[in-house]
């Protein structure tokens, strides 16, 4: 069964993001996003995944950095209800991290029930079934027994790796990315089984909206880079006026 999240009546916009790939080394994309977390006036924000270029265990969070984040999101916290879904590079946060940031975890795929409407959201990469390569280590990393043994590792070691990660995969990932998209019958499915005539997700870095026939539509959030040239990154707010992007 679909997780359902039911906004309380209080709610007249919500916001939803994703794919920021926070790290050291995007300073403004950081700044936009504390910009945008105090100035919004959404009621809740939903981040869909990837707000960190990678994250390796909850224990991470008193460096430096994570730090930051984590008290720019508990301060933003104390004004929004702040929801995250864990995407494809920091599927590692965990209950520390989400109690200290002041976040409520959000599964996926989740349905938003809000202004009369069932809204599918998602990440978007197991939707992805044409990438089988991906699918395996998919498997293999979000099983209990492996997740138990990388954050057995010192710090240290998994900071390493994620470093490896950060310097050695993003071609490669950009590449997988172009060549890869949702499965539109695996979309519609999803949909028929949630309820819901629309799915928002994030991952593939195309903000587009597909028409799924029957009725049915898949919206795609853009990623967050504002050190790049030009920057990029979008918004989309829910509404009883109905979905809205909002480009950064």
């Amino acid at each position: 069964m679909i997780h359902t999240l039911t906004a309380p009546a209080s709610w007249e916009q919500v916001d939803l993001l994703s794919d920021l790939h926070l790290g050291p080394d995007t300073p403004a994309t950081l700044e936009r996003l504390a910009r945008h977390l105090a100035e919004t006036p959404a009621q809740a924000v939903l981040l869909l995944g990837d707000i960190f270029e990678v994250w390796v265990g909850d224990d991470a969070r008193g460096e430096p950095f994570e730090a930051g984040v984590v008290r720019l999101l508990r301060e933003a916290s104390q004004r929004v209800a702040l929801f995250f879904m864990p995407g494809n590079r920091d599927f590692l946060v965990g209950p520390a991290l989400l109690a200290d940031a002041g976040m409520a975890a959000l599964p996926d795929p989740t349905v938003l029930d809000a202004f009369g409407q069932r809204w599918l959201l998602a990440h978007g990469d197991a939707q992805c079934l044409d990438d089988t390569a991906y699918h395996a280590f998919r498997r293999q990393v979000r099983s209990p027994a492996w997740q138990a043994q990388v954050l057995a590792q010192p710090l240290t070691a998994r900071q390493a790796l994620g470093r490896q990660m950060r310097e050695g995969s993003r071609a490669a990932q950009a590449a997988q990315l172009m060549a890869t998209d949702l499965d539109a019958q695996a979309c519609r499915a999803l949909l028929c089984e949630a309820g819901a005539t629309t799915m928002i997700h994030g991952h593939t870095h195309r903000p587009a909206e597909h028409d799924l026939g029957g009725g049915l539509r898949r919206v795609v959030l853009s990623d967050w880079d504002l050190d790049a040239t030009p920057p990029r990154g979008d918004v989309i707010r829910l509404s009883a006026a109905g979905l809205q992007r909002l480009p950064l």
